[in-house]
């Protein structure tokens, strides 16, 4: 029995206000990576939102510094300066200061009636995770200024000035001790200040990078708000009809939605709360997703544009090609985890289903032309359904007969631990016949496909399941598609796209990727895809020899070690590759480069996937244009 320790409470460590922000900041902005970052940007930019929803606030100007600093302000009220009864600290170092303080928990019309933030925790936690942060308050005819190191008040607030605006201005330097990474990065608050401009209507917001060399500057504005949300998602697609859009306030919050068919096939729909958007939904998601199918099946049923024997649709069905934005916005929202993923509040199901369900049905019979395209779509979208299930069916009955449902030509490991196995997909018998030899049996599996793989952005399920590469892959994968996907049953957590460094193989790459990214999104979100990096070249001198990835890594060695231009060898090819050399430079753990796809703007990929391998061809001519000039050493 271990000897009794000295253990009182004089062991129990309390952590007073924002030092417990600093000893674990990612409970609080989620990572400090590039993301947790940002997250410090996006809760600055809210206050000011906040302001802009609370109808204080008509602009708001966002600035990367030239000291890579970053400030945030706006012509609203000003945050209050005088003495706060409970802290005996002013208004404003009460709110940089104190967590859970600001203008959302106000108890009466002077506090917000609607806000975004952390809980409320925003501002303060910035500031606890700033080397620096100054903040400056326009109001009463004067200019307040007070200067915080690390959370602290490094100065008392005091007046500078004279001026007859109003507002707040917020600097801050990200502490280098907190932070991974100090250098923001435009085009991320670019989409964010865009996004929060369409759901805000009537609000102004600038966005300038003052950076050396990156000098530019733009600025939103947007009188339709999310209709012009919707009509910018839809930017280059065919449309079906009109945007179908309605806004009311109810007793448990205002809604605001919405929405406008396309012919292609994924749904895209973005939902808020109080302008945070929710990538899990929530109760809002629920209500408009039931209203949705609820009232086409109604119409379609009473103008016989369904027939008596055919079924109702379903919700996937009434989904296929929809870009919507729902926004909700309450006094006390309930979010579901610390980075507020999905909206819990149980009353903005009925608000939204209610008044969403009203507002369409009085479209529809008002606009039958729209009425008969979205209804006639949604039969099409319903009858591949139909043949998909087939197809998938037989999928599921010939894998049964294949021998534990994998395909022939995969080679797959002894693990039968997904954390602990992965899987090569490679582009060729040649490569596959490499890899296959070359690998560590226990925990790699190898699967080659013949040639380019099916474009999944212009192919329903149904089309799908009939490719044969891609019904190896999703046979190999053992998760199932569409309605049976189940990540659990995932049968490995690497999934390694391995493919040569030309052309042919980049394109290839790219059909992977939008398989994943349309039908295997969550497996793209958990972390388990990867591109491998083989080596460009090989290099000789000797007994000794290098491996390199670029062009210039090879000029330098070639220069330095003085290697004659004969020993530069060019893989063109994985297939060049004996297997142990597939293993030292591509596929040894201890050794290779894998670069972690990920999904930074969920908006960003989808739109860019559309653009690349869609059906319209003059957004992917532009795309070319406009990109073209940025390719170097192109390999046809």
């Amino acid at each position: 029995m271990p000897q009794q320790s000295n253990y009182d409470t004089s062991k129990i460590q309390v952590l007073e206000g924002l030092e417990a922000v600093r000893k674990r900041p990612g409970m609080y902005i989620g990572s400090t990576s590039e993301t947790g970052l940002h997250h410090c940007v996006w809760e600055v930019i809210d206050n000011a939102i906040d302001e802009a929803m609370a109808g204080y606030c008509t602009d708001i100007y966002v600035a990367i510094n030239e000291d890579n600093s970053l400030s945030v302000e706006d012509n609203g009220r000003g945050i209050p300066v005088g003495k706060h009864e409970k802290t005996g600290k002013s208004g404003l170092e009460t709110v940089l200061t104190v967590l859970h303080a600001g203008g959302k928990f106000g108890g009466d019309d002077s506090g917000y009636k609607v806000s975004g933030g952390l809980h409320g925790v925003g501002v303060s936690v910035v500031n606890a995770l700033s080397e620096c942060l100054k903040a400056e308050v326009y109001r009463d005819g004067k200019i307040y200024e007070q200067t915080y190191k690390r959370g602290k008040a490094e100065s008392d607030l005091k007046v500078t000035g004279k001026t007859d605006k109003t507002g707040t201005k917020i600097t801050f330097y990200p502490d280098r001790e907190i932070f991974d990474t100090l250098e923001f990065d435009y085009s991320v608050i670019k989409t964010r200040v865009r996004q929060q401009a369409y759901l805000t209507k009537g609000v102004a917001i600038f966005l300038e990078d003052k950076r050396k060399g990156q000098e530019r500057r733009i600025s939103f504005y947007f009188k339709g708000g999310i209709k012009s949300y919707v009509r910018h998602l839809n930017d280059g697609k065919e449309v079906l009809g009109g945007v179908i859009y309605c806004e009311k306030d109810t007793p448990e919050g205002s809604v605001e939605i919405a929405l406008q068919y396309n012919i292609a096939y994924q749904e895209n729909i973005y939902t808020f709360a109080n302008n945070i958007h929710t990538p899990e939904g929530g109760m809002h998601l629920t209500g408009f997703r039931s209203a949705l199918t609820r009232t086409l099946n109604n119409y379609a049923r009473k103008n016989n544009l369904l027939k008596e024997k055919e079924p109702n649709f379903t919700s996937d069905d009434v989904r296929e090609g929809l870009v919507a934005i729902v926004s909700v916005k309450l006094t006390d929202p309930q979010f579901e985890g610390q980075t507020k993923a999905k909206l819990g509040n149980a009353e903005m199901r009925t608000a939204v289903e209610s008044v969403f369900n009203d507002s369409l049905n009085e479209f529809l019979e008002e606009h039958p032309t729209d009425a008969k395209m979205i209804i006639s779509k949604c039969s099409l979208t319903s009858r591949a359904r139909i043949a998909a299930k087939a197809a998938r069916d037989s999928v599921v009955r010939k894998g049964a007969l294949e021998g534990m449902t994998l395909p022939g030509k995969l080679a797959d490991c002894s693990s039968k631990q997904p954390e602990n196995s992965e899987i090569f997909i490679v582009e060729g018998d040649s490569a596959g016949g490499s890899a296959k030899q070359g690998r560590d049996r226990e925990h790699q599996a190898i699967l080659p496909l013949r040639g380019k793989i099916l474009n999944v952005e212009q192919a329903r399920l149904d089309k799908i399941l009939n490719n044969n590469e891609v019904k190896a892959l999703i046979v190999a994968m053992g998760a199932g598609i569409g309605e049976t996907f189940n990540a659990d049953k995932l049968r490995y957590h690497k999934i390694v796209i391995m493919t040569d460094a030309d052309v042919d193989g980049e394109h290839i790459r790219t059909l992977l990727l939008t398989l994943f990214y349309r039908h295997f999104k969550e497996v793209i979100e958990n972390g388990f895809i990867y591109i491998a990096q083989p080596p460009l070249y090989k290099l000789s001198k000797g007994k000794k020899f290098w491996y390199v990835m670029t062009e210039n890594e090879k000029n330098k060695i070639v220069k330095k070690e003085e290697i004659d231009a004969k020993n530069v060898q060019r893989y063109k090819g994985l297939g060049e590759m004996n297997p142990q050399q597939l293993w030292e430079t591509t596929m040894d753990p201890n050794r290779r480069i894998l670069l972690q796809v990920t999904i930074e703007d969920a908006e960003k990929a989808d739109k860019t996937f559309d653009v690349l391998m869609g059906s319209e061809v003059q957004p992917r001519k532009k795309f070319i244009q406009t990109h073209a000039k940025k390719v170097k050493n192109l390999d046809i």
